[in-house]
């Protein structure tokens, strides 16, 4: 069985290498390379659930990789092939998942985040071949097919990772998709936002 310091090698080392692919794919894919990143951090989530990376490391590497994508934004030198000018998504969503394990139950912080890295990156690799197909901005719009794809990966992690009865899994889907579609506050913030307070509504 692995160590807490190969889990957390592994980890990076997954993180990593999808991070070095999407250079490859280039500034044409930037949309599609942020949600391989997204899914890129689910070992690590799958590795804190099972114990071999404890909260404190998950959360501070998360917190580290914010701080490092927050740098070119800042310096406007936008990694161009996965980050945005003026989208902050990809910091949101290391320091919300660097926040996440240190304020909620193990078990209910793994479905959070795989929310997060799984629901959102299919979510967005829907809509964008969606709207690359009808020749709209992709960076910009939200649709229904993604929301949909949101909702069935959401209900199956549920499933998988929740002890809160069928009904209250599928509001809990449910009620993750229509923060994620919403259009006010960026979803990597709302997210983790409302399902937070599930957490202690429930």
């Amino acid at each position: 069985m692995m160590n807490t310091a190969e889990a957390v090698l592994l980890a990076l080392l997954f993180i990593l290498m999808t991070i070095g692919f999407t250079k490859k794919l280039g500034a044409e894919w930037a949309w599609i390379n942020r949600k391989l990143i997204h899914l890129s951090i689910v070992p690590a989530i799958l590795m804190f659930y099972w114990g071999l990376i404890p909260a404190k490391i998950f959360s501070g590497t998360a917190f580290l990789f914010g701080a490092t994508q927050l740098w070119p934004h800042l310096k406007r030198r936008e990694l161009s092939w996965y980050q945005i000018e003026h989208n902050y998504g990809e910091v949101f969503f290391a320091f919300s998942a660097s926040a996440i394990p240190l304020v909620l139950p193990a078990g209910y912080a793994t479905a959070l985040l795989l929310a997060m890295a799984v629901s959102d990156g299919v979510t967005g690799i829907i809509r964008h071949y969606y709207f690359r197909k009808h020749g709209f901005n992709v960076k910009l719009k939200k649709h229904w097919t993604g929301s949909v794809g949101y909702f069935i990966t959401a209900i199956i992690i549920a499933f998988l990772f929740l002890d809160i009865g069928i009904i209250g899994k599928m509001v809990w889907a449910g009620i993750l998709t229509l923060t994620e579609y919403q259009g006010w506050v960026d979803d990597n913030l709302a997210v983790p936002l409302v399902g937070g307070v599930i957490f202690f509504l429930y």
